[in-house]
């Protein structure tokens, strides 16, 4: 696989990598698209990228380099989330298959307690919602209104989940939406 995961030191050593990284880099999919560095500090100090719900990774690739951060949350669930942002340069180039489906890797082959893997997006980022579905993801709910955007009307939160034994067997489990009859 050409991704692999270097976790972080946020308060440490990647401090300053971090902050630079987070404030020089707009996520238009994300509720706030812009950090301020004293933002991003604020977050660190927080444990949003370290303490024992959440853990953080740089995100690199064997010939590109360095692509972006990867951030776990919720791993004291069995159901954890990540936040994955890419550096500009490398968006739109087809490489979240590979950070998708080497994240979900590491998921389960290391967190063995963990059930299911779960992720949120924008109903109007079409290129993430693609890539769950390529890498065996199943569309689990659709919240109308559901996230926020600075200074316009909410969009949809799509959520996306895949369980362990999807991953293990490469079987996406289905269900039907409309199991309750009108």
């Amino acid at each position: 696989m050409p991704v692999s995961f270097t976790r972080l030191d946020p308060s440490g050593d990647d401090h300053d990598a971090l902050v630079e990284f987070m404030t020089r880099n707009e996520f238009p999919f994300h509720v706030h698209p812009r950090r301020s560095a004293a933002e991003v500090d604020a977050a660190i100090d927080k444990g949003a990228y370290r303490d024992e719900d959440n853990d953080s990774f740089w995100v690199d690739h064997r010939d590109l380099g360095r692509l972006g951060v990867l951030r776990l949350e919720d791993l004291s669930d069995d159901a954890p989330l990540f936040d994955l942002r890419l550096d500009t340069p490398f968006r739109g180039r087809g490489l979240g298959v590979d950070v998708l489906q080497a994240v979900t890797d590491h998921v389960f082959a290391t967190m063995p307690t963990v059930k299911r893997f779960e992720g949120q997006t924008r109903e109007d980022n079409i290129a993430m919602r693609r890539t769950f579905m390529r890498c065996g993801w199943l569309k689990e709910a659709h919240y109308r209104e559901g996230w926020p955007v600075d200074g316009g009307t909410p969009l949809a939160s799509v959520a996306y989940g895949i369980l362990r034994r999807d991953w293990e067997t490469g079987e996406t489990t289905t269900f039907d939406w409309d199991d309750l009859p009108a």
